[in-house]
């Protein structure tokens, strides 16, 4: 069982590490803008996209995940690893992600740090949801609706991947992954209201 002050470690770095806000940092590296006030405000890869453009998005996206990951995968081993830390790893890292510390506690929606904490977490299931996402983002060209589909499926993804593979993934990451679906889905609460009055923008 971790200590309390390795608990608090894992925690308070996860959370720094996921607070670093990387959409933010490429606005005005690129632009010499505040991305806050540009697009639809979001500090996220859709939002990256939209005002920076593709060459700007993907970095933005593939950091956000890397953080997730690297936030669950390797904060925890520090202390000999196991699931509780890997858990609040993975939570702290998303809230810092959301609640930035560098930005005046705002950010971005959670959807590619999720990924990442999942990646790390339940590799199979993530990749799952990964397809949905894509499928919904070709279908539909509207992200908002391909990340709530996204984060809607995690909790049943890890259920399908155990049945379907062998695996024994732990009950509380199925507990968190519900969580985290509830915080991207309140995260997207403008978008949902967007979408109920069709005026939610498409990607492409």
């Amino acid at each position: 069982m971790a200590l309390p002050w390795e608990i608090v470690i894992v925690v308070a770095a996860s959370y720094l590490v996921g607070s670093i806000p990387a959409s933010y940092i490429a606005g005005r590296w690129l632009r010499g803008i505040d991305l806050r006030e540009h697009g639809s405000g979001n500090l996220g890869a859709a939002n990256a996209f939209r005002v920076l453009g593709f060459g700007a998005a993907v970095p933005v996206l593939l950091f956000d995940i890397g953080k997730g990951f690297a936030a669950v995968f390797l904060m925890p081993g520090f202390f000999g690893g196991g699931t509780a830390l890997a858990l609040l790893a993975a939570l702290a890292v998303v809230l810092g992600h959301n609640y930035s510390l560098f930005v005046r506690f705002s950010g971005g929606k959670g959807v590619g740090t999720t990924a990442g904490a999942f990646l790390a977490l339940a590799p199979a299931a993530t990749a799952m949801c990964f397809a949905l996402w894509i499928a919904t983002l070709l279908v539909t060209r509207i992200v908002s609706v391909a990340s709530i589909a996204g984060a809607v499926f995690l909790p049943f993804s890890i259920v399908i991947a155990d049945r379907a593979f062998g695996l024994r993934t732990h009950d509380a990451v199925t507990g968190l992954a519900c969580a985290v679906a509830l915080i991207v889905i309140v995260k997207h609460r403008s978008n949902i209201s967007r979408l109920r009055a069709g005026t939610e923008k498409r990607l492409f």
